[in-house]
Order: C-alpha cells, then structure tokens, then sequence
C-alpha cells in the first residue's frame, strides 16, 4: 500500500546529502517551507547549492540555513532586500556564491527540467551581464538566449493539503514554485497541514499529481507576520494573534 506521510521532518530529510542542489518553494515569505527548511539544518547537510525566489529573510528560515555556512551556493532572482543582511554579509566576504537568474528564466528552468527539456531559448538578459557566455540565436528577427534546466536532488515545498499517494494542493500565493520544484527534483518532500483520505481531493483540483512527490509531513498553523487567512494583519484588534 502506497503511503508516503512520514513521521517526522527528521525522517522525511535523512537521506539528504552533502552537495545535494535543494529547491526551496516560496515567493518572499508566502509558502516558505519553514520546518522543512529547520529540518534540513538540523540534519546537517554541507556544501549546498540553494535554489529559491530570493535569498533569505532576517534571520529565519532560508536565511537561518545560509548563516549556517553550509550552503556553498545560491541560485536565485532576488538576493537582496531590506532583511537580506545575512546573504549581504556572506555574499561580500567571498562565502557564498551566486548566480542570479531573472524570475520568469528561474520558473522556466525549472519547468523545464520537470518537462525533459533539454534547453531553450529565452529572449530575456539578451545584451546584459546575464548573457555573458551563453549562446544566443537570432529567431524571428529576435535575439535569444540558450538557457539551460535547472534539476534539483531535492524539493524542499510547503502545500495546504495532501493525501497517503502524496497528492498535494495549495492555498493561494502560498503555491508559487512549488508545483514547478516538484517535478524537477529527484525527491520531494512537502509540508501540510491537513491530511485527507484518498478521494477526498476533487482530481481537478489537485495540482501536484502524487507521482512528483516522495514524502508529506503534517504541520499544524501558525501565526504569520502578514496575510494569513484574515484579510490584513493591519486590522487585527489589538492583542489578537493571527493564525494561517
């Protein structure tokens, strides 16, 4: 009997490796896998290459795992922020590397990986620092440049429900890269917070077909700094938590 609920985050990231490419889902900090992102610097994984939206923010989460010093490198769109002062600090003194890659080529690489796509061209970065190296093509009177996929050991991706087949959907902005980092990566594992019984996810709803994912985990809510399921963390009374 297929059942891929694990026990524990600790269980679900075992068998990560050192030198393992990580895709982290997550736009800002809408659907950032945070156990799962805890997890991992709990297991200890070193010489990582990150691939995420942005770089970290504060000092938690992605931001916590990079000031660990055992990611080697990161492969992202927007590395810095008002909060970024952890990849500001280690990108400067030479710890870490990068390689920024425009938001619509991030997706489209990794989409591509899922897809079995060699390659393709893109006409974005065409004539800046972004294309220096690549091979470009004129198509159609455009210039394009040649970008290749981006294949992941393991997807690190936070949905809102999930089933024992590892079927998965997602609330809101919180799907982001998920479904895209799913298909790419070797393994994948994913965080919910409600798990149904088989047949309870209407099939044309599901959005990650069970066949992308390799472990789910169960996390209960907690509160989030913005968002959530109110409609604005401005409007809170005072003294009221927030939960999502």
């Amino acid at each position: 009997m297929t059942n891929k609920i694990a026990q524990s985050v600790a269980a679900a990231l075992a068998g990560v490796q050192d030198g393992a490419t990580v895709l982290i889902g997550g736009f800002g900090t809408a659907g950032i896998p945070g156990e799962l992102i805890d997890g991992l610097i709990e297991q200890g994984a070193r010489d990582l290459t990150v691939v995420n939206n942005n770089a970290g923010n504060a000092d938690a989460g992605l931001a916590a795992l990079l000031k660990t010093g055992r990611v080697r490198k990161i492969i992202c769109s927007f590395p810095r922020q008002v909060d970024s002062w952890v990849f500001d600090e280690l990108y400067r003194s030479g710890q870490l590397e990068l390689e920024l890659v425009p938001q619509g080529n991030l997706a489209e690489r990794l989409r591509a990986a899922g897809a079995g796509i060699g390659a393709f061209f893109c006409p974005t970065a065409y004539g800046t620092e972004l294309a220096k190296g690549k091979e470009t093509r004129e198509i159609n009177g455009r210039q394009y440049v040649l970008e290749y996929p981006i294949h992941g050991d393991v997807a690190l991706i936070k949905a809102e429900r999930g089933d024992r087949w590892g079927n998965l959907t997602y609330r809101m902005s919180a799907r982001n890269f998920g479904p895209v980092m799913a298909m790419a990566a070797k393994y994948t594992v994913a965080t919910v917070h409600e798990v149904v019984e088989l047949g309870a996810l209407d099939p044309e709803a599901i959005v990650t077909p069970g066949i992308f994912v390799s472990q789910i985990v169960r996390i209960e809510r907690v509160a989030t700094q913005a968002g959530g399921f109110k409609k604005s963390a401005w409007n809170r009374p005072p003294g009221q938590k927030e939960q999502a």
